[in-house]
């Protein structure tokens, strides 16, 4: 899910290495055309008995004993005429298995039977044989998908196509090729992903959940400071911080002095169009009209290589770290032995900070097996098509570019990557709690007046939007899934 862009789109959406042929998909130029798709079908032959293979399976069989009639050997004899009258009535029906054509034949009526059972259960299917290393039913059964799937399509059949793309990377690789074998088109322009960023900020209530939410608790945990330093461990353009700086401007007594430390990975700077340096500029100009005292420290590197000395931390500082939709993006022990994820958890919790903001994708994909996180990937995501489907006429070409640029190199990620590669790593709230509670850290619970600012936001949604409180969180989702989950720690 992107934020003000997502560091995962930033170098190309995984949407025309070779994998299906969608049906229904309008003629649209191929420089142009979002779905450019291109699969050669000649490793996947569908199973044919035909009249000429069972003959020439015969014939092979009379040449066979013609020559074995000749023998003295009585076992031999006895052998040869048995083969004799399989051919001439057919195999005995328990020994029918152990024949390549039949099993062919029985794989083609079991995958007719799943594909019978509609899109969801032919892409569970599909994923359980790549799972189980059938090669024969997951070519089957990619063939029936592609037919299936459109990225114009209703909300399973749009987010099938980029889970389809994501199976056929995995079964086509393996190891560190996985993610080398995505062959992408070139990305957008840095301009039109920002566009694209835009639309889904003002589509979906997600991010505007959890810039309300994190600064709602900072001012909160802030007030009667005079030196506040933010720490943003993924900055992007910074627009999080706009609203606050207005608010704090507006501070009966006068503003406090800001310094926010924007954290972001260099790659990310394409979409930006530039370094952080211009993050600071804008953000530097709006401290100034509302006259909020202001610095601005930028910070280059990938957020798992910060090092405390990054973060230039002074004495007399009240602190305060954000990491909007980041830390699971950080590896943590089952990917280095270093466990970065817990490691930068402790250097936080070493600054003492008054308040440590988190939002986080409420999905179980980091060390969950293939199959289970297959299903996982396709329940979340499905409920996140389906609230853009609302909002967005399905034939609307910004629909398909944000869910192609926004969100689907994150799912075929999810799904054809493993190690190092796999960079979407989302763990459920319950994880979370205890790798923040192991790390020393304390929950706090959020206000009864975010509560109500959330609840108003939601107002402006569709009404199957909901927010819950559990375990001093809150929960925002689409009809019965959790999404997304902010909560503040100290």
């Amino acid at each position: 899910m992107a934020q003000d862009y997502n560091p995962q789109c930033s170098d190309c959406l995984c949407c025309s290495h070779p994998t299906v042929l969608i049906r229904n998909s309008p003629t649209v130029p191929e420089e142009n055309n979002p779905n450019s798709y291109a699969l050669n079908l000649t490793r996947f032959q569908t199973p044919s008995l035909s009249v000429s293979q069972q003959d020439c399976q015969t014939d092979s069989i009379y040449t066979s004993s013609s020559v074995s009639c000749v023998s003295e050997d009585l076992h031999d004899l006895k052998h040869t005429l048995l083969e004799i009258e399989k051919a001439m009535l057919g195999p005995d029906p328990d020994e029918t298995a152990n024949y390549p054509l039949a099993d062919a034949g029985n794989k083609w009526m079991q995958m007719m039977e799943i594909v019978a059972g509609g899109l969801k259960q032919t892409l569970l299917a599909c994923a359980r044989a790549v799972a189980d290393g059938d090669n024969d039913m997951t070519s089957l059964l990619m063939i029936e998908l592609g037919q299936m799937v459109s990225v114009y399509g209703e909300p399973l059949q749009r987010l099938g196509a980029y889970m389809l793309e994501g199976l056929v990377a995995r079964h086509a690789s393996s190891g560190s090729f996985i993610y080398n074998s995505l062959k992408c088109k070139e990305p957008p322009p840095g301009s039109d992903l920002l566009s694209y960023m835009r639309i889904i900020y003002e589509l979906c209530p997600y991010i505007k959940f959890a810039y309300l939410s994190a600064n709602g608790t900072i001012m909160e945990a802030m007030r009667g400071e005079n030196q506040i330093h933010i720490i943003d461990f993924q900055i992007a353009q910074g627009t999080q911080w706009m609203g606050l700086i207005q608010s704090l401007g507006a501070l009966p007594g006068g503003p406090p002095h800001l310094k926010i430390t924007g954290i972001d990975d260099p790659a990310n700077a394409y979409a930006r169009g530039g370094d952080l340096s211009i993050v600071g500029q804008r953000l530097s100009q709006i401290a100034e009209s509302c006259k909020v005292p202001f610095d601005f420290h930028p910070v280059e590197v990938p957020a798992c290589e910060v090092q405390i000395e990054h973060l230039g931390v002074k004495q007399g500082e009240a602190v305060a770290v954000n990491f909007i939709l980041q830390l699971h993006h950080i590896p943590d022990e089952s990917v280095d032995v270093v466990n970065h994820r817990d490691r930068i958890l402790r250097m936080v919790k070493s600054l003492s900070p008054k308040v440590v903001t988190i939002l986080e994708q409420e999905s179980n994909t980091n060390t969950a097996p293939f199959f289970q996180r297959f299903a996982e990937t396709l329940d979340y995501y499905n409920a996140m098509f389906e609230s853009i489907d609302v909002t967005l006429p399905r034939e609307h070409k910004d629909r398909t570019r944000v869910e192609q640029h926004c969100l689907a190199k994150e799912i075929v990620n999810v799904i054809a990557c493993e190690g190092a590669e796999r960079v979407e790593r989302h763990e459920p709230f319950g994880k979370w709690r205890s790798r923040l509670g192991m790390a020393g850290f304390s929950p706090i619970p959020l206000s009864p007046t975010i509560h109500t600012s959330v609840r108003s936001l939601l107002l402006k949604y569709h009404r199957n939007y909901r927010c819950e409180e559990r375990a001093g969180a809150l929960f925002l989702g689409w009809k019965n899934r959790d999404l997304v989950v902010s909560s503040a720690w100290k």
